[in-house]
């Protein structure tokens, strides 16, 4: 996965996100925000750029304090592709498993597939 920094990246994924609302709610908050200077220590992860597949937004790993706390350790995901979600969830270290996480998305499909991975891992998901 690829960390957006250029603000003219930022400022292309907002424009490309707005064109897909509501779907696109939960990324393009923190894009925005991120791209107005970031007072909270996000970043914007896409797959590949500028054709991205899936956009996942985080509070940046150096910021957690406690991988019990499934709070600040929240995702959000934007994907155009239920694929690009499953890899995602099934190989990148962009969605670290040594800490509670909750992701959070407005697609059909998002719950199912956490729900898959999950059960082909043994995890649990409440």
């Amino acid at each position: 996965m690829l960390i957006l920094r250029c603000p003219a990246q930022l400022q292309l994924l907002e424009e490309t996100l707005r064109k897909s609302l509501p779907t696109t709610l939960p990324v393009l908050g923190t894009v925005m925000t991120v791209a107005r200077g970031n007072p909270f220590s996000h970043e914007v992860l896409v797959d590949s750029w500028p054709n991205f597949s899936i956009v996942l937004t985080r509070l940046r790993p150096e910021e957690h304090r406690d991988p019990r706390d499934h709070y600040t350790n929240q995702l959000s995901v934007f994907y155009r592709d239920k694929g690009a979600l499953q890899a995602l969830l099934e190989g990148t270290e962009a969605v670290t498993r040594e800490r509670a996480f909750q992701i959070l998305g407005m697609q059909d499909g998002l719950d199912q597939a956490v729900q898959e991975v999950a059960r082909a891992r043994g995890l649990k998901v409440e």
